[in-house]
C-alpha cells in the first residue's frame, strides 16, 4: 500500500512539474518581450528595486521560515535566469557592451624600455629575459609599486610583476597593485623557479646561523629550512637582494635562498641545491601596459569587481559565466582598505574579447556587480 501511495505521489509531482515547465516556457517568452523593449529603449536589463519588490510579494503570506526562504531563492534564480536570457537577446541583436580594448597583431617588444622589481639576478630580472629577449633595454626598481608607476607615467613600456607560484599561492599584493594603478595586462610567462642555499666562496654549511630571502623564497623552502631550527630566517625585498647582502655583508655565517643565477652573478657559492619544497616550483609573471590592446589568439582575462555584501551575490555574479558558458580558471578574494569584512574578487575566465559569449557575461556583470575592471585579455 506504501509503495502505491508513493507512486500516487509521484504521479502528482510528475504533473505538477510539466504544469511548471508549461509555466517556465511562458514565462521565458514574456522575458523575450521585455528584452525586446529594453533593447528599443535602452532602459538597462537589471532593476533591483523591482527584484526586491517581486521576491518580498512572492515570500509574503508564507508563514514556515523554510518554504519561505526556499520561495524566495526559486524566484530570485528565475528572475537571474530571466537577466542572463535578456542580457543574450540583447548582444544577439547588436546591443553589446562598449569595449576601451583594441585587438593588435602582435606586441611590439623590440628595443621595448621594460622593468622589472629587484636587481639583476632576480627572478623577475628572469622572466623579462625569457619573455623580451636580449632586444629590449631591461631596467630594475625597489619596489613592484615603482615598477607600476614607471609604466602608468610612460617611462616603461612594460612591467614584469609575479602574480602566482604553484606552491606559495597568489603574491597578494600585487593584486592590490592592479587596482591602484591603471595599466593593463598584455601577456603572461611563466618561469621556473629552482632556489639553491648561496654561502660566500669559503663559507660552509655547517657555518650557516642566518638565512636571507624574499618571504615567499623562504616559505617556498620551508621544509628544508625549518629542519634546520638553529638558522635564522630573515625577510628581503627579493631574491636577488638576499645574494647581494651576503657577498656584500661578507660574514660566512650567512646565506641567501635564491638562483643559482643571482649566486653567479654576485660571486656565491651553492651550498645546496635545489632546497624548494616542489622540485616542479612555477612562478606565473604577467606582463603590463598602459594601453588596453590584446592579440587576436588572446585566450585568458582577468577582471576584478565587487559585491554587496549579502548571501547569494557571488553565486549570482558566477552564474553569468555559467548561463554564458565560459569557463573560469580562478578566483581569488582581496579585502577592501577602509572597507571591514567587504571583498574585491579577482577572477581568470577563458576567452577573447571579441567573442560574443564573453561581451554577454562581462555585460551581466557590468550591470549587477560594483567597480567592474577589465585587467587584460592576453
Amino acid at each position: 500500500m506504501g509503495t502505491l501511495d508513493l507512486q500516487e505521489i509521484r504521479k502528482q509531482l510528475d504533473e505538477i512539474d510539466s504544469a511548471l515547465k508549461k509555466g517556465f516556457l511562458t514565462r521565458m517568452e514574456l522575458c523575450r518581450q521585455v528584452a525586446e523593449f529594453k533593447a528599443n529603449t535602452g532602459k538597462a536589463v537589471y532593476d533591483r528595486e523591482r527584484e526586491q519588490q517581486k521576491l518580498a510579494a512572492v515570500k509574503d503570506g508564507i508563514d514556515d521560515a523554510f518554504q519561505q526562504q526556499a520561495v524566495g531563492e526559486l524566484f530570485a534564480q528565475l528572475m537571474t535566469i530571466s537577466r542572463r536570457y535578456q542580457y543574450r537577446y540583447l548582444a544577439e541583436h547588436g546591443k553589446q557592451a562598449k569595449l576601451e580594448f583594441q585587438c593588435v597583431d602582435r606586441l611590439p617588444v623590440k628595443k621595448a624600455r621594460v622593468v622589472y622589481q629587484g636587481v639583476e639576478g632576480a627572478y623577475s630580472h628572469g622572466a623579462a629575459l625569457q619573455y623580451f629577449g636580449d632586444s629590449a633595454q631591461l631596467y630594475h626598481v625597489p619596489s613592484w609599486d615603482d615598477a607600476m608607476k614607471e609604466v602608468e607615467e610612460e617611462r616603461a613600456d612594460y612591467a614584469v610583476l609575479p602574480i602566482e607560484n604553484s606552491s606559495a599561492g597568489a603574491v597578494a599584493d600585487n593584486y592590490d597593485l592592479l587596482i591602484k594603478y591603471h595599466n593593463y595586462i598584455v601577456a603572461e610567462t611563466f618561469l621556473p623557479v629552482n632556489h639553491a642555499l648561496l654561502g660566500l666562496p669559503d663559507a660552509q654549511l655547517s657555518q650557516i646561523s642566518t638565512v636571507f630571502s624574499h618571504p615567499q623564497g623562504l616559505m617556498q623552502c620551508s621544509q628544508y629550512l625549518n629542519a634546520h631550527r638553529e638558522w635564522k630566517q630573515m625577510s628581503v625585498e627579493n631574491t636577488a637582494v638576499a645574494a647581494k647582502k651576503v657577498i656584500e655583508d661578507g660574514d660566512v655565517t650567512q646565506a641567501a635562498v635564491a638562483s643559482e643565477i643571482a649566486g653567479r652573478l654576485y660571486g656565491l657559492k651553492v651550498l645546496k641545491h635545489p632546497v624548494n619544497n616542489n622540485q616542479n616550483n612555477t612562478t606565473r609573471f604577467i606582463i603590463l601596459s598602459k594601453h588596453p590592446v590584446y592579440q587576436e589568439n588572446a585566450s585568458k582575462i582577468t577582471l576584478s569587481f565587487e559585491l554587496p555584501h549579502k548571501s547569494g551575490s557571488l553565486y549570482n555574479m558566477l552564474s553569468n559565466f555559467i548561463y554564458n558558458q565560459v569557463n573560469m580558471l580562478m578566483i581569488q578574494s582581496r579585502p577592501i582598505a577602509g572597507r571591514n569584512w567587504e571583498y574585491r574578487f579577482f577572477v581568470d575566465i577563458e576567452g577573447n574579447l571579441g567573442c560574443a559569449s564573453v561581451q554577454n557575461a562581462l555585460k551581466g556583470i557590468a550591470e549587477e556587480a560594483s567597480n567592474l575592471r577589465i585587467l587584460g585579455n592576453y
